[in-house]
């Protein structure tokens, strides 16, 4: 794989964060029985991030949990034979919280719909929004996020890389291309 272009650099990421944790708290109307929930494993310190710039803006400290869908993917069976364990944390009661998912890409929608089988899982929330840094396009689920950071368009041949510090000791976002 080769780098096409880099879309992002820490700045933009953080930008972008910022302007996300300002929408999140105007959507909401103030930060009531929300809760943010990052998917695995790039999701997680999306959420982390907007938890202290939500603290910075608000001074109120949310619930952030993790949420690994390994075992709500539909395409389970194409992933292993082995079964797959749950590393979901989610310490706090979900039943009518908002519950705003966060993940790094958006593409075909298939990761949401089994997050929200996974947050559902935890009981039933008053709604559950979506929260991604990219949204690329080529959705095969009616998913539309309410949070987005950049709408990156791609080619189905184009990947979408994403890094962050706490991941892969960098920030960036990168289209990347076979060889």
């Amino acid at each position: 794989m080769k780098v096409k272009s880099t879309i992002m650099d820490s700045k933009q990421i953080d930008r972008s964060l910022k302007r996300m944790a300002y929408e999140i708290i105007e959507h909401n109307r103030g930060l009531k029985d929300v809760c943010l929930v990052g998917i695995k494993s790039r999701g997680v310190p999306m959420a982390e991030r907007l938890e202290k710039y939500i603290a910075e803006f608000e001074n109120i400290k949310l619930p952030v949990g993790i949420l690994d869908i390994s075992l709500y993917r539909d395409d389970l069976s194409l992933i292993a034979n082995q079964p797959i364990m749950n590393d979901s944390y989610i310490d706090f009661e979900v039943k009518e919280k908002k519950i705003i998912l966060m993940d790094d890409v958006l593409y075909t929608g298939r990761t949401v719909r089994a997050a929200i089988d996974g947050v559902l899982a935890y009981g039933r929330p008053r709604n559950i929004q979506l929260c991604v840094l990219i949204d690329r396009g080529h959705h095969e689920m009616p998913v539309k996020p309410d949070f987005v950071g950049k709408e990156v368009p791609t080619s189905a041949e184009e990947i979408i890389k994403v890094s962050f510090l706490e991941t892969d000791k960098e920030d960036n976002v990168k289209i990347m291309v076979l060889d």
